[in-house]
């Protein structure tokens, strides 16, 4: 018997790849800190469990391929809110964002047709990408002038009669950027010019700590060329929940985004029910989550500041930083750090950076760094990140 090409072509996650490293270090009994996955620490709201307790049914039955309507209701409103007016129709429930973007990539793409991203870009996006036989483009963008997009000449040569949609990411993982709005209307101008969709990935909406954050859904012109994804997995720390979501207001793309719904037939009926609760949630709540990131992102950068050789990303939203250490490689440093090292019986997990690139050879020595950690834990584990950058075989300044 002999494999898919696809599948064995397709690549790891640099974000877990090197989890049964991490796991050999916790069964000697050393302590990890995670700053390699983007897993929130803050509480979940009770109203999740609350919700879905009540749930009363003698029969846990299929529900709809289209989304539970109690959920639609709460998403709905929630846009509303924020001056975008999708309809039940509009919206169609996803287990998770990756469901969604899947979705819209199939929904969107031949094998063989492009997407244009910017790297450097969410590890995930690729292995989508192989799994649709759909060919990833990459526009790079630099470190030095903070990840800002090249202008719209560099964009515009990268399309060909392949591409088909921009992939976006807003605020951006890995690198916690945010378009500013000379940017998009830049993007916007370009997807309308070229007949492009945009697929926007918006899943970090409310964590911005500098600027401010602009939907591409509130671009009435783009309304037939844009797919917005998102999720509750970070917006209410619900990660384990898998509910997302896909809007769009192009009729003819519905009907196709419907049918990949009905291929799996339905999302998990419990967790929609929890999920719409969330969405009863204070604004408040998400206020004083947004705080509690921001002092988190000051306090990354305060402690990256001391560990000498290291550059990092200036982290406006989500809650990521891409970071350049003084390696050669990042992944043999990660490795390491979990194999051979420990400050006092700890040590700490990286996602090595090469990962989130397409062009070979780039980001062989970055490495992203999720603050999903509080303050306290957060200062011990850069401590711990450049005491290994000293004490490694391969530090650059020695």
């Amino acid at each position: 018997m002999s494999l898919s090409a696809r599948i064995q072509a397709m690549s790891e996650s640099p974000i877990r790849k090197l989890t049964p490293f991490a796991q050999a270090a916790e069964a000697q009994g050393k302590k990890v800190y995670h700053l390699n996955i983007g897993q929130p620490d803050v509480p979940t709201p009770k109203v999740f469990m609350e919700q879905v307790r009540k749930f009363t049914e003698p029969t846990l039955a299929y529900g709809n391929s289209h989304g539970e309507e109690v959920l639609l209701k709460a998403i709905r409103k929630y846009y509303l809110g924020l001056g975008m007016d999708y309809a039940l129709e509009d919206i169609y429930v996803t287990n998770g964002a990756s469901e969604a973007l899947g979705f819209a990539i199939l929904a969107i793409c031949d094998p063989g047709d492009e997407l244009l991203i910017f790297e450097p870009f969410y590890s995930n996006y690729s292995s989508m990408a192989q799994m649709y036989n759909v060919q990833l483009k990459a526009i790079a963008t630099s470190p030095e002038n903070d990840y800002r997009l090249p202008g719209e000449e560099v964009i515009e040569k990268a399309i060909t009669p392949k591409t088909k949609a921009l992939l976006l990411n807003n605020p951006g993982n890995p690198a916690g950027t945010i378009f500013t709005r000379k940017e998009m209307e830049m993007l916007v101008r370009i997807a309308l010019k070229h007949d492009l969709m945009i697929i926007a990935d918006e899943s970090y909406r409310e964590y911005v700590f500098s600027g401010s954050m602009i939907s591409f859904g509130t671009y009435p012109e783009l309304a037939q060329n844009l797919v917005i994804t998102d999720t509750v997995s970070k917006r209410f720390s619900a990660c384990g929940a898998r509910i997302g979501y896909l809007l769009t207001k192009n009729k003819e793309l519905c009907q196709q985004i419907l049918k990949c719904c009905q291929s799996r037939l339905c999302c998990p009926m419990l967790e929609q029910y929890g999920a719409a609760a969330l969405y009863s949630t204070p604004p408040e709540y998400l206020a004083k989550v947004n705080a509690e990131y921001k002092k988190r992102s000051e306090t990354l950068k305060e402690e990256l500041a001391k560990i000498p050789g290291l550059q990092f990303s200036k982290p406006c939203g989500a809650f990521y930083v891409m970071v350049k250490l003084p390696v050669d490689d990042a992944e043999s440093f990660a490795t390491w750090l979990l194999e051979h090292f420990d400050l006092d019986g700890d040590t700490v997990m990286i996602a090595p950076g090469a990962g989130f690139y397409l062009t070979p050879g780039k980001g062989v020595d970055e490495a992203r760094l999720a603050y999903v950690i509080n303050c306290q834990a957060l200062r011990r584990a850069i401590k711990i990140l450049g005491a290994g950058l000293q004490a490694y075989p391969g530090y650059k300044l020695k």
